[in-house]
C-alpha cells in the first residue's frame, strides 16, 4: 500500500504542474480550462469558462481535449485532478496544471447553473 502510494505522488508529480490561484488565473484564459468533478458538483458552482469532463469519463471524452495547447484542471480539492493528469500524460499530453487546492480553496468567480 506504501508503495502505491509513493509510486502515484511522483508519476503525478512528473505528470502535472500545480499552480497558486494567482498563477492559475494568469494562464487559464489562454487554456483549456477542465473542471474533473462529477456533473452535480460542476452545476452547484465552477470557475467561469470551465468544461465539465468528469474524470470517470476522461478515458472517453478525451478526443474533446487539444494535445497542442495547455491544459489546466480542477477538481474540489485537487485529488481527482492529479489522476486526470496522469491519464493525459500516458496519451502524450504534456502542458498540464492543475489548480493547488482545488475549487474549494478558489476566491475568483464562479457560475452555478
Amino acid at each position: 500500500m506504501i508503495l502505491y502510494a509513493l509510486f502515484m505522488y511522483f508519476s503525478q508529480k512528473r505528470a502535472v504542474k500545480p499552480l497558486s490561484q494567482e498563477d492559475f488565473v494568469l494562464g487559464y484564459r489562454k487554456a483549456q480550462l477542465i473542471d474533473v468533478r462529477e456533473p452535480n458538483e460542476y452545476n452547484s458552482g465552477h470557475i467561469l469558462g470551465a468544461r465539465n469532463i468528469p474524470v470517470t469519463q476522461m478515458k472517453q471524452r478525451m478526443k474533446e481535449i487539444r494535445p497542442d495547447k495547455p491544459v489546466y484542471l480542477y477538481c474540489q480539492s485537487g485529488l481527482r485532478s492529479g489522476r486526470a493528469a496522469q491519464m493525459l500524460y500516458r496519451k502524450g499530453y504534456r502542458d498540464i496544471y492543475h489548480l493547488q487546492g482545488g475549487f474549494k480553496k478558489w476566491t475568483g468567480k464562479i457560475k452555478t447553473k
